[in-house]
């Protein structure tokens, strides 16, 4: 099929362009569905486990299986696709402390998340570098170095 060009103006359809939001990954052992709200007031995974001031997202895959390897809890994990309701900031405990500039891009916020979809299948860190996370996770607790995000 040859398609000629049209020289015709673009018409509206009387509505403007949008722009796609970003969409972000969530890794956790919660059972969510699409449409839920992910928001600050749950205990956190982290830290000690008070309700959570905040709550995280992070642009790579990596860091989100890593929230699913390392939350607590007993159910599955599971990495959604969320997108955030309001302003996020980088996670200062990742990009003060660890990894200065944000290379895990990860993000926390006060506002609610929306669920848009879950990642179905995806590949987890061995068992030797989740149990090696864990350990240094412990020490960090022991020697009282706590999250910046308690």
């Amino acid at each position: 099929m040859k398609m000629e060009n049209d020289n015709r103006e673009n018409k509206s359809n009387g509505r403007s362009a949008t722009p796609f939001l970003q969409t972000f990954f969530h890794g956790t052992k919660a059972n969510l569905q699409i449409g839920d709200l992910i928001e600050v007031g749950f205990n956190s995974n982290f830290g000690q486990r008070k309700n959570a001031k905040y709550i995280f997202l992070t642009a790579t895959l990596d860091a989100a299986i890593w929230g699913a390897e390392l939350a607590f809890g007993e159910g599955r994990e599971r990495i959604y696709l969320v997108e955030a309701t309001g302003p996020i900031e980088d996670d200062p405990d990742l990009t003060d402390k660890k990894f200065p500039g944000n290379p895990t891009k990860s993000y926390r916020s006060v506002d609610p998340f929306k669920v848009v979809g879950e990642i179905a299948i995806w590949q987890g860190h061995s068992p030797e570098q989740v149990n090696a996370m864990k350990d240094g996770l412990a020490r960090l607790k022991e020697q009282g170095i706590n999250s910046l995000n308690d």
